[in-house]
């Protein structure tokens, strides 16, 4: 929320919050291909034999094209098995509900409460405690078509022993990350051009990339 806020001051916060996640982590992805572009490295640990492998895709490749942009607080419903049921899409707010859940089965709980907006049982309203789990679950495979960008999974291919296996990507853990790292980048050059020319860091970090990276070649030298 902090990133979308900065990148779009236009936007209320309580706007962005209540974004579906698809929706989110499809302007993240854009967020992140403006600033550091479209390459993405990653890191994975074979499940089978423990080893690290690298892979890398583009930001293309995983951008997820639903039919229409689900807007904030949109209701869907869907019929199963003489059951009725309202929802609408899972958003920031609802994540933050379970961040202190403990388990998954109380966290998912809280979020069936919060998403799921009305239930009948043959044209008569019923509680959300009535539902049977093979409703609960289409319910849930509806939020994923609605939704696609907001459960990602990658396909990745162990070379070392071969093990193919799904692993979920994170836009949001991930972007910051790679900030994190730039952050350090940056301090580092700021440290070493301070220490050899006895600039200020407001001076440093005024100059553009490109030249700053000629002085530190320089340094090196």
């Amino acid at each position: 929320m902090m990133l979308l806020a900065c990148a779009s001051p236009e936007i209320s916060p309580g706007y962005l919050a209540r974004l579906s996640i698809g929706r989110r982590d499809g302007f993240l992805l854009t967020l992140r291909e403006w600033a550091f572009g479209p390459h993405l490295i990653g890191m994975a640990t074979c499940p089978r034999c423990g080893d690290r492998l690298e892979f890398s895709f583009e930001v293309a490749d995983i951008r997820a094209t639903p039919e229409r942009e689900p807007e904030p607080d949109e209701e869907f419903s869907i019929a199963v098995c003489d059951y009725e049921v309202a929802f609408r899409l899972i958003n920031s707010q609802d994540l933050l509900e379970i961040l202190d859940s403990g388990d998954l089965v109380s966290a998912r709980r809280i979020l069936l409460d919060r998403c799921i907006l009305a239930v009948s049982y043959r044209g008569i309203e019923s509680s959300l405690d009535s539902l049977p789990d093979s409703v609960v679950n289409r319910v849930a495979m509806e939020m994923e078509l609605l939704d696609p960008q907001g459960d990602l999974q990658l396909s990745l291919s162990c070379p070392s022993c071969s093990h193919r296996w799904e692993a979920p990507f994170d836009i949001t853990s991930f972007f910051w990350t790679e900030i994190e790292g730039w952050v350090r980048h940056i301090l580092r050059d700021v440290h070493t051009l301070a220490r050899a020319y006895g600039w200020r860091e407001s001076d440093i970090l005024a100059m553009t990339a490109k030249r700053r990276l000629i002085y530190m070649e320089l340094v090196d030298r």
